[in-house]
């Protein structure tokens, strides 16, 4: 990729919307695929009282719209300012207290496992029916688009084309099979997640530019006593959250 294309990737630019202030990619193909779009307002019109706790709107009690759902509430309902990073927001934005919650929860995710995505781990890497399988670097790449593997070879798998997630696992109490973590993605049948088991690989299955049907991808944490076994169970976990927020983007 020459640098010229990767400065294009990365661009961003500052914009007003009615909800607050968003740094958002300059080329809106390049945005993030974890993003959400901004909700259309329900017109003020429409909104007679609160619909959270029915209060009827009046000089006194005012209406304000949620910015991630975009639904009316009074102040009492709708007084919380929280980070909505998914949006590209610059700065924390009113949200309705169901919502709040859920921007609360993705926090984690912004704050810790997409760093550890960004930063990326080690692991032995089986393309297709091969046996065998190579030591490469995972990580996502700066605009989050992309999943970059560098080896002896060098590969890109765009995030949107991951049609589904499996995590490996191990560590079941004797007389328990492992179990496989399934995160489902359109096209794919969800299964129940395993316990708290321990992250020893994945498989995505995402189709390629110019390929016909579905190219799947093993990673498989390596045995080793310098840590990087450690980071590849903490990066295999980071990307089953991604692949959820993933499918809720999807499902928007």
């Amino acid at each position: 990729m020459s640098s010229e294309v990767a400065a294009r990737r990365d661009a961003k630019k500052l914009v007003r919307s009615p909800s607050g202030l968003r740094m958002v990619p300059e080329h809106r193909a390049f945005g993030s695929p974890f993003g959400l779009e901004e909700p259309q307002w329900v017109p003020d019109k429409e909104c007679p009282r609160c619909m959270q706790c029915d209060t009827k709107f009046d000089f006194l009690t005012r209406k304000h719209h949620c910015r991630r759902c975009g639904k009316c509430f009074c102040d009492k309902c709708c007084s919380q300012k929280v980070a909505l990073r998914r949006m590209c927001f610059v700065d924390p934005v009113r949200q309705c207290a169901e919502c709040a919650l859920v921007s609360h929860r993705e926090a984690e995710f912004y704050d810790k496992q997409l760093k550890l995505l960004l930063s990326g781990a080690t692991f032995l890497v089986t393309f297709g029916n091969s046996e065998k399988p190579d030591m490469m670097v995972c990580r996502l790449s700066s605009n989050q688009r992309y999943l970059l593997l560098d080896g002896d070879s060098r590969h890109e798998v765009e995030v949107t084309r991951i049609a589904a997630v499996q995590m490996l696992t191990e560590g079941f109490p004797p007389g328990e099979k492992d179990m496989h973590t399934y995160t489902s993605l359109p096209g794919s049948q969800p299964v129940s997640e395993g316990g708290n088991a321990r992250a020893t690989g994945m498989t995505l299955q995402y189709t390629a530019p110019g390929a016909e049907g579905v190219t799947q991808l093993k990673l498989t944490a390596g045995e080793d006593a310098n840590g990087s076994r450690r980071q590849a169970t903490a990066w295999l976990v980071a990307m089953h959250k991604a692949a959820k927020l993933l499918y809720e983007s999807r499902d928007q």
